[in-house]
């Protein structure tokens, strides 16, 4: 048996769509680089090495945005379009574990 298809992402411009992927991107990299889920320093400095790429993708997509005349972000549909594409638990990793009792 397959896993259910996941929903369909909503109408997005070719900008907003760059936007996504690039945020994505750069949070996965800060995810590995989180000291508090790491578990050794040399995945972290990759990650680190390549967070400058990412936020230069995610600048030139808000960049495209503002040039085409896009000034407004439609929120409500990129969470939607991030909430398809695993941002949830992407962005989860970002942030402290719980704290567990010894």
């Amino acid at each position: 048996m397959y896993p259910p298809e996941p929903p369909p992402l909503p109408a997005l411009t070719r900008a907003e769509a760059a936007l996504i992927d690039a945020y994505l991107e750069v949070v996965d990299m800060v995810a590995r680089i989180n000291p508090a889920r790491g578990d050794d320093t040399y995945r972290g400095l990759r990650a680190a090495q390549a967070l400058v790429g990412r936020a230069t993708d995610l600048r030139d997509a808000l960049n495209l945005m503002h040039q085409r005349g896009e000034s407004e972000v439609h929120a409500r549909t990129l969470a939607r379009a991030l909430r398809v594409l695993d941002g949830e638990r992407r962005t989860r990793r970002v942030t402290l574990p719980p704290e567990t009792v010894s």
